[in-house]
């Protein structure tokens, strides 16, 4: 699928604004739709076409992208009146990027199929800068052959791309990546909270050890915002708090009894308490630097 190609985009969130910009730079024809109009405007000026419902997106598109919040919204945007479902044409691939539930998944996938149409999974991860960067990594689930054309334009977003297995399998993938990131984010607010009550020099630590073993995305790319107390979003906690739910329910599902991801999820679930659920997930350590007396 190397042609220009009709897309609908449905989601214009932090990151899928961008994402569905780099569609739009490879010359790809893009009608979006999103709950809030506004947050479509720098899209729509850029060229970008608005489709009044998510039916009427599908209906004119021969690739459709979502990139959403909730399973609830996914199932709403797929399943609903005017949803996907209703005005998808026979042969389309449908996209879901958002992170999602697996069972969710495997469920619509069917319902798709029943449209002669194929559902990729395909959450990503990486954050707002791997998104404005186009540098996201991509997990999916799906059919291989449908993979195999759509998987140009996911290029055009991320770098690392992979198909893992049947519907499902890209959502098992990301939980498996929150799971290993809930557990991180953890670790890197203690490691700073250790070396501020130590009285180091935080930006220097960083630096040090964000190239050694210890080195992860988290203390690279969020350890420097919250030195500088930048609590702004690349990620949401009230998206990082619902992932870390589906992950434990879907682990139960496995016979599985996860309890670092379940004090992980202690841990957010302070900061939703603190009134922090709109900001990213680096504020955990303002709230666990409060119940350390942090200054």
């Amino acid at each position: 699928m190397e042609e220009k190609v009709n897309i609908g985009w449905l989601g214009t969130g932090v990151m899928g604004r961008h994402m569905a910009g780099h569609l739009l730079d490879s010359g790809h024809r893009l009608t979006v739709f999103t709950r809030t109009r506004s947050k479509a405007d720098g899209l729509l000026a850029r060229g970008a076409e608005w489709g009044s419902s998510p039916s009427e997106v599908a209906a004119g598109s021969e690739v459709i992208f979502t990139m959403l919040g909730y399973p609830s919204d996914v199932e709403e945007v797929y399943c609903g009146k005017q949803g996907i479902l209703e005005g998808c044409r026979p042969g389309s691939i449908l996209v879901d990027m958002t992170t999602s539930s697996p069972e969710l998944a495997t469920r619509i996938s069917g319902q798709v199929r029943e449209r002669s149409c194929e559902l990729i999974d395909a959450p990503v991860s990486g954050g707002d800068v791997g998104a404005r960067n186009a540098k996201l990594a991509i997990m999916c689930g799906g059919d291989e052959n449908s993979f195999g054309r759509i998987l140009p334009l996911l290029r055009d977003m991320g770098e690392n791309i992979e198909l893992f297995g049947p519907s499902g399998s890209g959502q098992r993938v990301k939980m498996s990546n929150q799971i290993l990131i809930a557990s991180t984010m953890v670790g890197t607010v203690e490691a700073l909270l250790y070396a501020e009550r130590a009285k180091l020099d935080l930006m220097r630590v960083i630096g040090l050890v964000g190239q050694g073993a210890a080195g992860c995305w988290s203390i690279n790319q969020l350890g420097p915002r919250m030195v500088d107390g930048d609590w702004e979003p690349g990620f949401f906690v009230k998206h990082f708090v619902k992932d870390i739910g589906i992950a434990l329910e879907d682990s139960a599902r496995l016979g599985l009894k996860l309890q670092g991801l379940e004090l992980a999820r202690e841990f957010y679930q302070r900061v939703v308490e603190e009134g922090f659920a709109d900001k990213g997930t680096q504020v955990l350590l303002k709230v666990l630097g409060k119940m350390n007396d942090r200054s």
